[in-house]
Protein backbone atom coordinates (compact mmCIF):
# COMPACT_ATOMS: atom_id res chain seq x y z
CA UNK A 1 0.00 0.00 0.00
CA UNK A 2 1.16 3.32 -0.73
CA UNK A 3 1.52 6.23 2.76
CA UNK A 4 -1.47 8.29 3.09
CA UNK A 5 -1.41 11.64 2.72
CA UNK A 6 0.39 13.56 5.70
CA UNK A 7 -1.96 14.02 8.25
CA UNK A 8 -4.31 11.24 7.57
CA UNK A 9 -4.30 7.83 8.98
CA UNK A 10 -5.73 5.31 6.75
CA UNK A 11 -9.37 5.09 8.33
CA UNK A 12 -10.99 7.83 9.10
CA UNK A 13 -14.57 8.07 10.06
CA UNK A 14 -17.51 10.41 9.14
CA UNK A 15 -20.24 11.23 11.72
CA UNK A 16 -23.23 13.30 11.67
CA UNK A 17 -25.09 15.47 13.66
CA UNK A 18 -28.61 17.66 13.65
CA UNK A 19 -26.34 20.75 15.40
CA UNK A 20 -22.86 19.94 14.07
CA UNK A 21 -21.32 22.61 15.27
CA UNK A 22 -22.48 22.53 19.05
CA UNK A 23 -21.46 19.02 18.50
CA UNK A 24 -17.81 20.00 17.23
CA UNK A 25 -17.77 22.41 20.49
CA UNK A 26 -18.82 19.63 22.44
CA UNK A 27 -16.54 16.94 21.43
CA UNK A 28 -13.30 19.27 21.59
CA UNK A 29 -14.35 20.29 25.44
CA UNK A 30 -15.19 16.58 26.48
CA UNK A 31 -13.30 14.19 24.48
CA UNK A 32 -9.99 16.74 24.03
CA UNK A 33 -10.23 16.99 20.12
CA UNK A 34 -9.37 20.00 18.30
CA UNK A 35 -10.51 21.67 15.14
CA UNK A 36 -8.30 21.67 11.92
CA UNK A 37 -10.75 22.51 9.70
CA UNK A 38 -14.24 23.36 9.89
CA UNK A 39 -16.62 24.47 6.79
CA UNK A 40 -20.10 26.19 7.32
CA UNK A 41 -22.02 26.68 4.67
CA UNK A 42 -26.25 28.30 4.35
CA UNK A 43 -27.54 28.58 8.06
CA UNK A 44 -24.40 27.77 9.97
CA UNK A 45 -25.04 24.17 8.50
CA UNK A 46 -21.45 22.80 8.95
CA UNK A 47 -20.46 21.09 5.52
CA UNK A 48 -17.45 19.43 6.51
CA UNK A 49 -15.11 18.99 9.15
CA UNK A 50 -11.85 17.26 10.68
CA UNK A 51 -10.70 16.69 14.17
CA UNK A 52 -7.57 15.32 15.55
CA UNK A 53 -7.43 14.04 18.53
CA UNK A 54 -3.53 12.63 18.18
CA UNK A 55 -3.00 11.10 14.88
CA UNK A 56 -6.33 10.01 14.03
CA UNK A 57 -8.88 12.00 12.33
CA UNK A 58 -12.97 12.15 12.72
CA UNK A 59 -15.02 13.84 10.06
CA UNK A 60 -18.49 15.76 11.48
CA UNK A 61 -21.16 17.35 9.44
CA UNK A 62 -24.26 18.34 9.46
CA UNK A 63 -27.21 15.66 8.79
CA UNK A 64 -29.45 15.79 5.99
CA UNK A 65 -32.20 18.09 7.18
CA UNK A 66 -33.65 19.00 4.25
CA UNK A 67 -36.24 17.43 1.72
CA UNK A 68 -33.92 17.82 -1.31
CA UNK A 69 -30.56 17.96 -0.04
CA UNK A 70 -27.76 18.96 -2.22
CA UNK A 71 -26.20 16.07 -3.09
CA UNK A 72 -28.26 12.90 -3.04
CA UNK A 73 -26.25 10.47 -1.21
CA UNK A 74 -26.32 12.73 1.80
CA UNK A 75 -30.01 11.61 2.25
CA UNK A 76 -29.60 8.99 4.42
CA UNK A 77 -27.08 10.81 6.52
CA UNK A 78 -28.19 10.89 10.10
CA UNK A 79 -27.90 11.76 13.85
CA UNK A 80 -28.79 8.86 16.29
CA UNK A 81 -30.45 11.86 18.01
CA UNK A 82 -33.00 11.62 14.87
CA UNK A 83 -33.43 8.09 14.72
CA UNK A 84 -34.71 7.69 17.99
CA UNK A 85 -31.15 7.24 19.57
CA UNK A 86 -30.26 4.29 17.20
CA UNK A 87 -26.93 3.75 15.77
CA UNK A 88 -25.07 0.91 13.36
CA UNK A 89 -21.21 2.31 14.40
CA UNK A 90 -18.99 3.23 17.51
CA UNK A 91 -15.48 4.71 17.01
CA UNK A 92 -12.89 3.44 19.35
CA UNK A 93 -10.10 5.91 20.14
CA UNK A 94 -6.80 5.53 21.96
CA UNK A 95 -5.46 7.67 24.27
CA UNK A 96 -3.14 7.96 27.33
CA UNK A 97 -5.18 8.12 30.42
CA UNK A 98 -8.21 6.66 30.56
CA UNK A 99 -8.99 7.51 34.69
CA UNK A 100 -8.48 11.05 33.42
CA UNK A 101 -10.12 11.07 30.04
CA UNK A 102 -13.51 9.45 31.65
CA UNK A 103 -13.83 12.45 34.31
CA UNK A 104 -13.21 14.98 31.60
CA UNK A 105 -15.97 13.71 29.83
CA UNK A 106 -18.51 12.74 33.01
CA UNK A 107 -17.60 16.06 33.69
CA UNK A 108 -18.84 17.50 30.73
CA UNK A 109 -22.07 15.49 30.31
CA UNK A 110 -21.33 12.35 28.42
CA UNK A 111 -23.61 9.52 28.65
CA UNK A 112 -21.76 6.78 30.25
CA UNK A 113 -22.94 3.41 29.45
CA UNK A 114 -19.90 1.65 30.78
CA UNK A 115 -17.70 2.64 33.53
CA UNK A 116 -13.43 2.31 32.97
CA UNK A 117 -12.76 -1.14 33.09
CA UNK A 118 -10.20 -3.73 32.11
CA UNK A 119 -10.24 -5.92 29.01
CA UNK A 120 -8.09 -8.66 29.20
CA UNK A 121 -7.55 -11.04 26.17
CA UNK A 122 -4.95 -13.44 27.62
CA UNK A 123 -1.21 -13.35 27.07
CA UNK A 124 -1.23 -13.99 23.43
CA UNK A 125 -3.09 -10.93 22.75
CA UNK A 126 -3.79 -7.22 25.02
CA UNK A 127 -5.28 -5.81 27.79
CA UNK A 128 -6.70 -2.71 27.39
CA UNK A 129 -8.42 -0.05 30.03
CA UNK A 130 -11.42 1.50 28.36
CA UNK A 131 -14.58 3.22 29.19
CA UNK A 132 -17.84 3.76 27.08
CA UNK A 133 -19.09 7.57 26.01
CA UNK A 134 -22.48 8.42 24.09
CA UNK A 135 -22.09 11.83 22.96
CA UNK A 136 -25.14 15.16 23.22
CA UNK A 137 -26.85 13.78 20.05
CA UNK A 138 -26.11 9.76 20.87
CA UNK A 139 -23.51 8.50 19.26
CA UNK A 140 -21.22 5.85 21.24
CA UNK A 141 -17.37 6.73 21.54
CA UNK A 142 -15.06 3.73 23.48
CA UNK A 143 -12.30 5.45 24.73
CA UNK A 144 -9.11 2.84 25.64
CA UNK A 145 -5.79 3.03 26.86
CA UNK A 146 -3.51 -0.42 26.33
CA UNK A 147 -1.93 -1.18 29.58
CA UNK A 148 -0.61 -4.41 28.12
CA UNK A 149 1.04 -5.59 24.49
CA UNK A 150 0.71 -9.03 23.50
CA UNK A 151 3.82 -11.23 24.01
CA UNK A 152 6.10 -11.93 21.67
Amino acid sequence: MKNTPKGWPRVSPAIFYDDAAGAIDWLCRAFGFEVRIKVAGDKGRIEHSELVIGDGVVMVASSNTDAQPRLPFKAHYKSPRSLGGATTQSLMVYIDDAEAHFARAKAAGAGIFMEPSVHDYGDDYWADRSYGAIDIEGHHWWFTERIRDPKS
